[in-house]
């Protein structure tokens, strides 16, 4: 499999409270992983910290997957324990109290990936069908578009767009969307902070990958875009490409 992943500042903020990582354990399947932190200062940060470093950790301990019944049960257990990780050191440190994260984590196989969900990072699958997200955003407006009481055009520039009505670390319990889709030779997945998606349209995201660059110069490419329209949020994104091992190079 070919791998990107970058998370960048933006033109606006002190400090970045997204964190990313892509990692392979011994039996060469790759787990990617996407959280966009939130809380006071430098609370965000240390809650998305933490999650990639958890994952990273108890990735290392893991082998094959062999079936979506595996990877979902480890993702699950792996989410839950992470929430009370996180609820545990925002309840002992003061400066952190009321800190959160997102999360996008997908373990990726020969055979199949499963996703983890939760908040409003998000997460697309692009294949020979076309360009889609693969993951619904746990936002207000969101819940507002489901039930039909605005668009999805009005979506765009409601006021409350922002507020998220799921996260890990505020609440004792949390409910994850995990689900297993299968995917093919050149089939790409994209992990993103709403730093990107909320400056990038699903179309102008399926055009760029059309183009067939490298995926480090899409990736830069579209967070170098994501800046120049603004550039307000923290902007991070992870590609994953299927590729066979017999065509992977050494």
């Amino acid at each position: 499999m070919q791998t990107f992943f970058q998370t960048d500042t933006g033109k606006v903020r002190g400090h970045n409270e997204d964190s990313v990582g892509i990692f392979t354990n011994d039996s060469g399947i790759v787990l990617a992983v996407v959280a966009d932190g939130m809380g006071g200062h430098l609370a965000g940060e240390v809650a998305s910290m933490m999650a990639i470093n958890f994952l990273e950790a108890e990735w290392k301990n893991t082998s094959n997957f062999e079936t979506p019944i595996e990877a979902e049960s480890w993702l699950k257990n792996i989410v839950f324990q992470l929430n009370t990780n996180l609820l545990v050191h925002s309840e002992q440190n003061e400066e952190c109290k009321g800190m959160g994260t997102t999360l996008e984590a997908i373990i990726c196989t020969p055979l199949f990936f499963t996703v983890a969900h939760v908040g409003d990072s998000r997460s697309y699958l692009k294949n020979s069908e076309g360009f889609k997200q693969i993951t619904d955003d746990h936002t207000l407006v969101a819940e507002l578009v489901k039930f039909g009481q605005i668009s999805r055009e009005d979506a765009e520039l409601h006021p409350r767009k922002n507020v998220i009505t799921r996260a890990l670390g505020t609440e004792e319990t949390v409910n994850v969307d995990i689900k297993t889709l299968t995917w093919e030779e050149d089939d790409l997945l994209i992990l993103c902070s709403d730093g990107l998606s909320n400056k990038i349209s699903n179309e102008q995201l399926d055009e760029k990958f059309n183009e067939n660059l490298p995926l480090e110069i899409i990736g830069n490419q579209l967070i170098q875009l994501a800046n120049e329209l603004g550039g307000e949020d923290n902007i991070t994104l992870a590609i994953i490409k299927y590729e066979s091992r017999d065509n992977e190079k050494g």
